[in-house]
């Protein structure tokens, strides 16, 4: 009993101190209160008016960049505060130091708006011509019926001057083209986030992105999905499965000459449903492009179970934010093989060292460390192969003339000392010691060292 007693006392304790440093923190918040956004949105004439009469925060659309002293605010610091635990001060401070642009602000976009704001983005540029619709609230992170028929980014910035109003938000109703170009990229923003469903508008907006060096992220479709195992991060030639992709794709190697070096965010999984057919307003099948208010946007239906758009936008600000932390994350790569092409890789690195050693004695990796390293390490293709060339059913071909060779004769072959190569360069690699190549081509030693370090920390060697 007495010890029933004295977990009670703890428990009490603890809830009574949690609400007192509640209560404080409400009492500072009260106090200050006036210093926040407190704007009143209302409805007139075309659009939104807001109240100015209270302090605003904003930057008055200049791109500086927010005061990194920010954290040195009691309330700022504590709303952080997880995220501070988990990167760091100095690399929170980065966070809260960036400026990002989100363009389209649907399912996605303000999903992936909403998660960058909660993780202290200091200004955020959101960009949509379109406003919040009835049926949209099934994916959208903030809006409620009374927002339907405002604007998307007045909509969010409504909500976000309540959730972080320390963070300058600029809102654009904009449709992205080349008349828009200069004032929603300009400012050198740190990252872009693409979440345009739209193909023309896309394709100009990542060739943009890539002609003035600026960092984006892109969406492709996240309508008819169901499985959120299947979502993945990778570079856009890697993406399969979807027509968005590799629509783009195409229009971006033929119209811009780009052939990839864009992260996308995609799903594996083929669509579970298709587009539905467009009813005119007497019920009867119609051409959709005769009801299209702006040219080349899309009129008829996606399905979307709005899960699947909502996961697409917390996973872009989530490698997002890591990016400006500077937190190395080390994404799922696209490898499309089985365990068979594990095993084949295997055999043939038993073979290759006892034809070359005599034995394959010094061999110290089974299948499932042969998987770590194939797919892990080297994303299922050669280390020289920065960019993946072969992608889909080819790279199921390719494994045919792929090989594991230490990279270091010296070492055996374990998990931290194999590269994978292809039978020519593997070949080449074993008439040349590490001293040349790292005279020779230094950038391929230091990267592929980095990599083998990798290996030695998750393994613990």
């Amino acid at each position: 009993m007495g010890e029933k007693v004295k977990l009670a006392m703890l428990l009490g304790g603890g809830a009574i101190l949690g609400s007192v440093s509640t209560l404080a923190l409400l009492k500072l918040l009260s106090r200050r209160g006036q210093k926040y956004i407190k704007e009143d949105f209302s409805l007139q004439g075309d659009g939104l008016t807001r109240d100015m009469t209270k302090k605003d925060h904003s930057l008055n659309g200049d791109h500086q960049r927010v005061d990194v002293d920010m954290l040195k605010d009691e309330i700022v610091s504590e709303q952080l505060t997880r995220n501070i635990q988990f990167f760091g001060l100095d690399s929170q401070q980065q966070v809260i130091k960036s400026y990002v642009v989100v363009i389209g602000l649907g399912g996605v976009g303000s999903h992936a708006a909403s998660m960058l704001l909660r993780s202290g983005v200091g200004k955020l540029l959101l960009v949509d011509f379109d406003q919040v619709s009835l049926s949209s609230l099934n994916r959208h992170a903030v809006a409620t019926r009374a927002d339907v028929g405002t604007p998307k980014a007045h909509c969010l910035k409504k909500h976000f001057s309540s959730i972080f109003p320390e963070s300058n938000i600029e809102a654009k109703v904009l449709l992205y083209d080349a008349s828009t170009e200069e004032e929603i990229l300009s400012g050198n923003p740190d990252f872009v986030l693409d979440c345009i469903d739209n193909i023309d508008t896309k394709v100009a907006l990542l060739a943009a992105c890539v002609r003035r060096g600026l960092k984006v992220l892109s969406a492709t479709g996240a309508g008819a999905r169901a499985d959120p195992t299947r979502i993945r991060i990778a570079d856009l030639r890697e993406s399969t499965n979807d027509p968005l992709s590799r629509a783009v794709r195409h229009r971006l190697r033929k119209d811009h000459g780009i052939e990839g070096g864009i992260p996308v965010v995609f799903s594996l999984e083929k669509p579970k449903v298709k587009l539905l057919p467009f009813r005119g307003p007497n019920g009867e099948e119609e051409n959709p492009s005769d009801y299209q208010i702006v040219p080349g946007f899309r009129v008829r239906i996606i399905p979307v179970l709005g899960t699947i758009p909502a996961i697409f936008g917390q996973i872009m600000a989530s490698f997002v934010v890591t990016q400006l932390a500077r937190f190395q994350v080390q994404t799922e790569p696209v490898v499309n093989l089985d365990m068979d092409h594990y095993k084949i890789l295997h055999q043939r690195l038993i073979e290759h060292e006892e034809s070359l050693y005599g034995t394959a004695t010094h061999v110290q990796v089974d299948v499932e460390e042969v998987m770590y390293v194939v797919k892990e390490l080297w994303h299922g293709r050669s280390a020289r192969e920065q960019i993946a060339k072969d992608v889909g059913r080819a790279m199921w071909r390719s494994i045919n003339e792929l090989m594991l060779v230490r990279w270091d004769r010296a070492q055996p072959a374990s998990v931290a000392n194999l590269i994978l190569l292809k039978f020519k360069e593997a070949d080449e690699h074993e008439q040349r010691t590490l001293d040349d190549i790292q005279k020779e081509e230094p950038e391929f030693f230091t990267r592929v060292t980095s990599v083998l370090k990798r290996a030695s920390v998750d393994f613990g060697l």
